[in-house]
């Protein structure tokens, strides 16, 4: 898989840009605030139809427009893919594919696939919940497409229910019309969040095993790494030792624990369990990391867990998806850095943002594309 053009209208800071990609390393040096972390995502928005950083497609729309455009060519499997975005809220975003309009997610995302691996990544054990359940989600969203619309699906039944839920606010019993109207709601809650449950502990077993290695070669061998998911209906999975439940399992899990939580609920009102309020947990040597791991054991585990993220997307697509460095080999320390740097293939091709090239040793800068970023102009 390789990026070959880059097209940006109103995006961000760049009122018109054009940028063709001739080889596998490129790297964009420029002063923060200058647009280099932008042009990484929109690649990422034409890859996930999501932003790293904005939670509403207005944040990316130049200053005083209305609408922005997006566009690339991507080689596929030999095969020339153009996207398209066009972004004008609120309207819904137009996507196409070779100038075909799409109108489900899942008929886009997965011609693009990319691994983004940003600063605030680093924070990812220190950071929210929902921080974890969107890396997760993208990961899974890019791998099945289908995962978006169904996690779509899952969000608009949650907001019905718990809507349902706020209007019966404070009543310590429902009558038999309440109790059968939330009954309907319940069912297609319970149905489409353990389908989500089920892809979420199925992605992180299979990235267990290839972190856990990655992982162990970083800290020579010393460092047993382990993921857990904190599901609030089936419970903790421990990927390492337990295997995948099954949707109806879990289903049956869920009913259960809605049965309990119920009568909190109304009091409440509500939801209070479900995969939008699930986290997931990493530990070293039986040791909570977000509490006990230094700095660098906690980069350590983000960088396996990338690098892992890489070989696992390859292995089911059968191609190297796009790797998006946004200034964070400045923030690893020279051995984790030439660790990373070392561990990509040659045909991967690798886009980098950084602030100067003095830290990449002199044989990587011998085949790169070199662009300077400043105030949304790009000079080659």
């Amino acid at each position: 898989m390789f990026l070959k053009e880059l097209n940006l209208s109103n995006f961000r800071n760049y009122k018109e840009c054009r940028l063709n990609f001739f080889k596998n390393k490129t790297i964009f040096v420029g002063k923060n605030a200058q647009g280099k972390t932008n042009l990484l995502e929109s690649i990422y928005y034409l890859s996930t139809l999501s932003s790293i950083r904005a939670s509403n497609d207005n944040e990316l729309i130049l200053k005083g427009q209305e609408v922005a455009k997006i566009s690339c060519v991507v080689n596929k499997y030999d095969t020339d893919i153009k996207l398209d975005v066009i972004l004008n809220p609120p309207k819904k975003k137009v996507i196409k594919v070779n100038t075909l309009k799409k109108t489900r997610y899942s008929n886009f995302i997965g011609n693009l696939a990319i691994i983004n691996f940003c600063i605030n990544d680093l924070l990812l054990l220190r950071g929210n919940p929902s921080d974890r359940r969107k890396w997760i989600d993208d990961a899974i969203g890019q791998l099945y497409p289908a995962y978006r619309d169904r996690l779509s699906r899952y969000n608009k039944i949650r907001l019905q229910r718990s809507n349902l839920i706020k209007e019966y606010k404070g009543k310590a019993s429902l009558n038999y019309y309440q109790q059968d109207f939330i009954s309907v709601w319940n069912d297609q809650f319970i149905i489409a969040g353990s389908n989500l449950v089920h892809l979420r502990q199925k992605f992180l077993k299979e990235i267990q095993a290839r972190a856990m290695e990655k992982h162990k070669h970083i800290s020579y061998g010393d460092e047993l790494l382990c993921i857990k998911y904190n599901s609030s209906v089936a419970g903790d999975f421990n990927c390492l030792e337990d295997n995948v439940q099954p949707p109806g399992l879990i289903a049956e899990l869920f009913e259960q624990n809605i049965k309990k939580k119920q009568k909190e609920e109304l009091i409440r009102g509500q939801t209070l369990i479900g995969p939008h309020r699930d986290d997931i947990s990493f530990f070293i040597n039986d040791l909570e990391a977000r509490q006990y791991a230094s700095q660098g054991q906690q980069r350590t585990v983000v960088l396996a867990l990338k690098l892992a993220e890489l070989d696992f997307v390859e292995n089911i697509i059968h191609d190297n998806p796009l790797l998006l460095l946004d200034d964070v080999l400045a923030e690893l320390d020279k051995f984790r850095q030439q660790y990373l740097l070392d561990s990509l293939k040659k045909n991967t091709q690798t886009i980098i943002t950084t602030v100067d090239v003095e830290k990449f040793d002199s044989d990587y800068l011998k085949d790169v594309d070199l662009y300077t970023v400043e105030a949304g102009t790009v000079r080659r």
